[in-house]
């Protein structure tokens, strides 16, 4: 049982999902009844991947749980208390998600706390920490990928805001601009998620206006526009302005580390993340907001946004770097001249089948046919095993 095995995964049909993207992934009817947000691939309790064992499925958590060492490796397994660290997934997003933050490791474990001792219930609409956890992630396109990650450098920010809403407010901008450090910038954004309903909704009136004249030469002001076409009267409508607005090409990624406020708008991509489910949200979401949390957890670091390229491991898989423990992504490319081997010291790894045709086998068993949509699971114990054919693939690993 404990080999290499194909898995069965869940998918979460969130409101922004795509009714095509996911479907066509998995051959699934085209369009899908219901829209289909996020595709799962690992041990998070709340939709565990089940691991198909001949006739019958088996949950990866309950596998990993009886076989620790033999699934995730002695080592993996002692660090990460016999637990997978990492969650993979397939997003395909057809508008924007909500604005949102995640906490470190140290914010994570006293939040949990803190609302465990309000009796807060963990499935609770107004519950911000679900576990102990923190929430790194990196997310690589697979199709053009439209996104915000972190504030902007200061003076571009006050160069947006002035553009669309400068008069009305002409005394928050000029404070920034006259205090252009983290503490001036926290100081902006609080006044701005907190304006008063009647100010806010003449903000936001006079801001579209704005906006809309400069749509066609800056997508910053096209993303505005779109936003608050989606989200009426949400400040959230501001983000492209004072946040950096960032298209990936596919291939391209970026890591959001703990405490960059960011946002996903539009496009399909590969995402894999350490297993939490800790998230703070600021706007563009009917889902609960706690904007004094968020605003303490947050960085308010203006920075230039940095996209992320692999780097080659060896002539068929690429790494994407991110300074984290709980995980790694690559991306292998086959095109069936070479065998690629796996490697011998690793620990659980799940591997997507993108596009082509091939398979992947060890010395013992039988060779399992990929193919786009099928994922797979290597166990640690798995020595050695090949693929062959011609494929891209993603898989998610555990730095060793």
């Amino acid at each position: 049982m404990i080999k290499i095995a194909i898995l069965k995964n869940s998918i979460q049909e969130y409101a922004w999902g795509s009714h095509t993207a996911i479907a066509d992934l998995t051959g699934q009817a085209l369009p899908s009844k219901k829209p289909q947000a996020e595709l799962w691939m690992g041990a998070h309790p709340k939709a565990p991947s089940r691991v198909v064992c001949g006739n019958r499925c088996v949950s990866l958590p309950e596998l990993i749980r009886d076989n620790p060492v033999e699934m995730l490796g002695k080592a993996i397994s002692k660090k990460f208390n016999d637990q997978l660290p990492y969650l993979f997934k397939v997003l395909a997003i057809a508008s924007p998600l909500s604005i949102q933050a995640h906490p470190d490791s140290e914010q994570a474990r006293r939040g949990f706390s803190r609302e465990n001792s309000m009796k807060i219930p963990i499935d609770a609409f107004n519950r911000n920490y679900r576990d102990i956890n923190h929430k790194p992630e990196c997310i690589c396109a697979l199709t053009r990928f439209w996104a915000l990650n972190g504030f902007r450098m200061v003076p571009d920010i006050v160069s947006g805001m002035r553009k669309v809403c400068g008069h009305e407010l002409s005394k928050e901008i000029d404070h920034l601009e006259n205090m252009p450090d983290p503490k001036g910038l926290q100081r902006f954004f609080k006044n701005l998620m907190n304006l008063h309903a009647d100010i806010k909704k003449n903000v936001v009136t006079k801001a579209i206006q704005n906006a809309a004249k400069f749509s066609g030469d800056d997508p910053v002001f096209k993303w505005m526009v779109r936003l608050h076409n989606e989200y009426p009267g949400d400040v959230g409508i501001f983000a492209p302005v004072i946040l950096n607005l960032i298209c990936l090409e596919p291939g391209q990624a970026m890591f959001i580390k703990a405490g960059e406020l960011h946002a996903y708008l539009e496009g399909m991509g590969m995402e894999i993340m350490a297993s939490s489910d800790n998230v703070l949200r600021g706007g563009l979401t009917p889902k609960y907001m706690d904007v004094p949390e968020l605003v303490r957890i947050l960085s308010f670091k203006g920075k230039k946004p940095e996209i992320l390229v692999p780097f080659a491991k060896n002539s068929l898989e690429s790494i994407y770097p991110c300074p984290v423990e709980e995980f790694v992504l690559s991306v292998i490319r086959l095109d069936g001249s070479k065998i690629y081997q796996g490697p011998a010291d690793r620990s659980l790894e799940i591997i997507l089948c993108i596009k082509g045709e091939g398979y992947i086998q060890n010395l013992k068993n039988r060779a399992i046919k990929l193919k786009k949509g099928i994922s797979v699971m290597i166990p640690a114990i798995v020595q050695k095993y090949t693929i062959k054919g011609e494929l891209l693939l993603y898989k998610a690993a555990v730095p060793v």
